[in-house]
């Protein structure tokens, strides 16, 4: 953790592959996402949708079809919300819909 992390936003994104990934089932995991994560104490950006499918450079990484991206005040809020109930109910309940998740969680200065 870089010595200023204590003062640095914390940013996680979260890439959902479906098992199923029928343009239903991506809204649903979207509308869950919302239902269950948006409002959490310390969250200071909430966004998730699905790819966007017009772009497919070479650089595109393409293997998802939702994104949540989930902006922390600090690493504390972060870690209150991984065991918030209503965090453990969203993937009680999406889980099984699942066939892959990639977390990626890094520190980042606010401008």
């Amino acid at each position: 953790m870089p010595e200023s992390a204590g003062q640095q936003i914390l940013v996680h994104d979260v890439f959902f592959t479906l098992k199923d990934g029928t343009p239903e089932n991506i809204q649903k995991l979207i509308d869950a996402c919302q239902k269950y994560l948006k409002d959490h104490d310390g969250v200071v950006f909430f966004a998730t949708g699905p790819l966007v499918p017009d772009l497919n450079r070479p650089v595109n990484d393409r293997d998802f079809h939702v994104a949540l991206h989930v902006v922390f005040r600090d690493k504390k809020s972060h870690d209150v919300y991984q065991t918030h109930p209503l965090h453990l109910k969203f993937i009680e309940e999406n889980k099984p819909t699942w066939d892959r998740v990639r977390v990626f969680d890094s520190y980042s200065n606010r401008y």
